[in-house]
C-alpha cells in the first residue's frame, strides 16, 4: 500500500475539481481502486502504488484544466483516467483544450482521447484521412466539426457530406416517397450532426444555397470537387468501385475524410468492402493517413464500451473457430 498527499493552491478551484458533493473524486477512487480523504485544499490518496500514482496524475491534470477555465464534467474525469491508463505521460490539457469548434449551443467540441487527438491532427495535416473504428468514437462528429470550422474560417468554399444508401434489413423500394424521400433516412445522421453544430436556420440556408450538400454517394459520380471539405460516412458499405469513384472526385484545394466501421458491413454476402480494400491498398501512400479507433475511444454511455467489447470478442472467437482445420 502507498499513500500520497496533494495540495492545491486555490481552495475555490480545488472545490470545483472535487465536483458537486465530491463526485469527481469518487469517480477517480472507484475507477482506480484507491481511497481518498479530503481536508480543505488537500487530498490524501491511499492504495496500490501504481493506482495511487495514476490517481495523482489524473487529479493534477484535471486541476490544470480547471485552472485554464475548462468546465470539467463527470465524463471528462472518466476520459482523463482512460487517457492516462493508455499513456501516463499524456498531457490531458493539450488534448481537451484543442478546441475544434464552438457549437451553436456554445459547447466546446474537442478531442477526448489520444486517438481522437491523432485524428484531428491527421485531418489538419493530410488531404485524405480514413477514420476506422466502432460506433460512438467520434469519427463522423469530429470530421463534421472540422469541416464546419474550415468553412467558417474560409479554408473551403463548401462542405459535401455523403453516405452510401445501403439497406440494412429494409429494401429501399418498400419505403414510401420518391428517390429523395427514400434516401433521406440514410442521410439523417449527417443532418443531426450538422444541426448540433450550427443554428438550424443557418444550416438550412446553407443547404439550400449549396454551400453545404448532403447527398447519397451515387450522386458524386462524374463530379470534381474543388476547394471542398468532403466527408464520406459509413464507408464500410461502399463497393470497391464506389470507393475508387469517391476518392477520384477530389479536386484542388480539397480535403476528404472517410469514416467507417469494418465490423458493421451491410453489403451482400461475398461483396468486398471498399473501405477494407482501401485500407489494404493505400496504407503507406504519402498524403493519406489512417487513424484506427477502439472501444477505448467511445464517448457515449459507458455501457457502449462493454457492448462493443463483447461483440468484438465474439467476432474474434468465430474467426478463430473458422480458421481451425477440420479434424482428421
Amino acid at each position: 500500500m502507498a499513500s500520497t498527499q496533494l495540495t492545491f493552491e486555490d481552495n475555490s478551484l480545488a472545490q470545483t475539481l472535487y465536483g458537486e458533493h465530491g463526485k469527481h473524486l469518487a469517480i477517480v477512487s472507484r475507477s482506480l481502486g484507491v481511497k481518498h480523504h479530503v481536508r480543505g485544499n488537500q487530498v490524501t490518496l491511499e492504495g496500490r502504488e501504481a493506482d495511487v500514482r495514476l490517481a495523482e496524475r489524473a487529479l493534477q491534470e484535471l486541476y490544470g484544466l480547471v485552472q485554464a477555465g475548462y468546465p470539467v464534467l463527470a465524463q471528462d474525469v472518466q476520459y482523463t483516467i482512460r487517457i492516462l491508463q493508455d499513456k501516463e505521460s499524456a498531457s490531458v490539457k493539450d488534448i481537451f483544450l484543442d478546441t475544434v469548434y464552438i457549437s451553436a449551443m456554445k459547447r466546446r467540441i474537442s478531442p477526448k482521447s489520444l486517438n481522437q487527438k491523432r485524428y484531428i491532427e491527421a485531418i489538419r495535416s493530410h488531404d485524405i484521412v480514413f477514420g476506422v473504428g466502432p460506433a460512438g468514437t467520434g469519427k463522423t462528429y469530429l470530421a463534421m466539426a472540422m469541416a464546419v470550422a474550415a468553412l467558417m474560417h474560409n479554408d473551403c468554399i463548401r462542405i459535401v457530406l455523403a453516405r452510401p444508401a445501403v439497406e440494412a434489413g429494409e429494401k429501399l423500394g418498400f419505403l414510401p416517397g420518391d428517390l429523395a424521400e427514400k434516401v433521406n433516412p440514410y442521410l439523417r445522421p449527417l443532418y443531426d450532426a450538422l444541426h448540433d453544430m450550427m443554428d438550424f436556420e443557418k444550416a438550412t440556408r446553407m443547404v439550400q444555397r449549396g454551400t453545404i450538400e448532403v447527398a447519397p454517394l451515387a450522386f458524386m459520380r462524374g463530379r470534381t470537387l474543388n476547394d471542398s471539405f468532403v466527408i464520406l460516412d459509413e464507408a464500410q458499405n461502399t463497393t470497391s468501385e464506389q470507393m475508387m469513384m469517391f476518392l477520384t472526385r477530389l479536386g484542388f484545394g480539397s480535403k476528404a475524410v472517410i469514416t467507417g466501421d469494418v465490423t458493421q458491413i451491410d453489403l451482400p454476402p461475398g461483396a468486398p468492402s471498399g473501405l477494407v480494400e482501401a485500407r489494404d491498398l493505400l496504407k503507406g501512400v504519402e498524403g493519406i493517413a489512417f487513424v484506427h479507433f477502439t472501444e477505448r475511444d467511445v464517448v457515449r454511455h459507458p455501457l457502449v464500451q462493454d457492448i462493443i467489447r463483447a461483440y468484438e470478442s465474439r467476432r474474434t472467437r468465430r474467426a478463430g473457430y473458422e480458421e481451425k482445420p477440420p479434424a482428421a
